[in-house]
């Protein structure tokens, strides 16, 4: 019978037995992307939301949204200079302390939205453009918006009686949907025209309450649309938006929007100032470029003739230099917190609550001196930042901060267009880095810092 033999249980003798295996190292942590299309459905979508009535009340809520993806991300890269802004936001909380009555709380908690929603933005912006091999889609949600800006621009020229009751401003209970400010907001028109003009003009608004608004919108939004033409060398949108500027010139100047000029002028003279000192060529041109397209439209449209017209004829200029006096005597009374919000006066001819016509008087009367001057700091550190830029689309973009500084004395900023400011910084940031970075790796190429965003 065979003997067999049962497996050696031991190692022979002599030899050891082998080290056990390390344990595999963990994967490293990788956040999940995050995604595009929130910002889209807040940008993207604006016609909708203003025929809802929602596009000023609803806001907030896309605010939100951004903001839960973004603790379900965690570990958000923070944009630059958050602290300033964080410190703001904790003044304009503390100020609700100065509010007058119970009755002032819903627009107070809309105005905070606003600039709750403003930071949100950026960071969600900053944080997505950075994980992006190519950041360039990130701005097609703004690019959209700037679409939707032209679009119901052109109704406003169209028809400029078309007026609407909104489904927002039905369902509101009787005591909010009243109040005056909640009423601009919900009742939409297409146009604005002021009832005190000896000749009264219809002025584009949609999709604003307020033609001011539009103007503002359009002078931070059209550098951010140049820049994304400069990023994309081809594609639908690209051609879309080359056809929509010289489009955009005939409901921009209907507006009469003096500041809208000024505002934008100033950063194309800054602009092109630092195409000059660098050489850049693509700059100078871009910026010609769009001079020219204004000056033609001026053949068509008397825009001088119109302004001065609507200047003759009206006391706006008066009502804003007596609301502004008003805020500064004021002030002295309350000017760590100011009063919470603007407030009417009877003592004045102006229709609007002193407190108005200009966010440095909004917050400055709202706030208080410390929350100016934090306001005004996130901006003016913004423009710092964003001089950095080399290349021609970052140097576009880097207009919007000078653009909004400009503006702050005569328009005001609690509105949707803070956070249009916000999503173009966050964006041009990004850019800077990735040219610091490009940069750093071809330091004896700097001239190929252009290639951090493929194009």
């Amino acid at each position: 019978m065979a003997v067999t033999r049962a497996p050696a249980t031991n190692d022979p003798a002599g030899e050891d037995p082998p080290p056990p295996e390390p344990p595999a190292p963990a994967p490293p942590f990788r956040p999940a992307m995050l995604p595009l299309w929130p910002l889209a459905l807040m940008f993207g979508l604006v016609p909708l939301w203003w025929v809802a009535g929602a596009f000023y009340l609803g806001w907030s809520l896309f605010g939100a949204l951004l903001f839960a993806l973004l603790l379900v991300r965690g570990r958000v890269p923070l944009p630059p200079v958050t602290g300033i802004w964080l410190l703001f936001l904790a003044v304009v909380v503390l100020s609700a302390t100065r509010l007058s009555s119970a009755g002032s709380l819903p627009t107070f908690a809309l105005r905070l939205g606003f600039y709750v929603t403003a930071l949100v933005v950026g960071v969600y912006v900053y944080a997505l453009a950075r994980e992006r091999a190519d950041p360039t889609a990130v701005l097609m949600p703004l690019c959209a918006f700037w679409l939707g800006l032209v679009a119901l621009g052109w109704l406003g020229v169209l028809a400029p009686r078309f007026a609407l009751t909104t489904p927002m401003e039905v369902l509101l209970p009787g005591g909010v949907a009243g109040n005056s400010y909640i009423q601009d907001l919900v009742h939409v028109t297409a146009a604005e025209y002021s009832a005190r003009s000896l000749d009264p003009v219809f002025r584009p608004a949609a999709p604003f309450p307020y033609t001011n608004n539009y103007g503002s919108a359009y002078a931070m939004t059209l550098p951010c649309v140049v820049a994304y033409t400069m990023l994309r060398r081809r594609g639908v949108l690209r051609w879309m938006l080359l056809a929509s500027l010289p489009l955009s010139m005939a409901p921009a100047f209907l507006t009469l929007n003096r500041v809208m000029f000024v505002s934008l002028g100033a950063g194309l003279v800054l602009l092109g100032v630092r195409a000059a000192l660098r050489g850049n060529m693509r700059v100078g041109l871009s910026v010609v470029g769009v001079l020219v397209l204004g000056g033609l439209a001026t053949l068509f449209i008397p825009v001088t003739e119109l302004i001065g017209n609507r200047v003759e004829s009206s006391d706006t200029n008066t009502d804003r230099f007596s609301l502004y006096a008003e805020v500064i005597r004021r002030i002295g009374d309350s000017p760590w917190l100011g009063y919470g919000a603007p407030v009417s006066a009877d003592t004045l001819s102006a229709q609007a609550p002193v407190g108005t016509q200009g966010q440095v008087w909004m917050v400055l009367f709202s706030h208080g001196i410390p929350a100016l001057v934090l306001f005004l700091a996130w901006f003016v550190a913004a423009v710092v930042i964003c001089q950095r830029a080399r290349s021609a689309a970052g140097q576009w973009l880097a207009v919007v901060p000078v653009v909004c500084l400009v503006q702050f004395p005569f328009y005001g900023m609690a509105s949707p267009n803070l956070a249009v400011a916000f999503f173009a910084v966050a964006f041009t940031v990004v850019l800077i880095e990735r040219e610091a970075g490009a940069g750093r790796a071809h330091p004896a190429h700097p001239t190929r810092s252009l290639k951090a965003v493929p194009v």
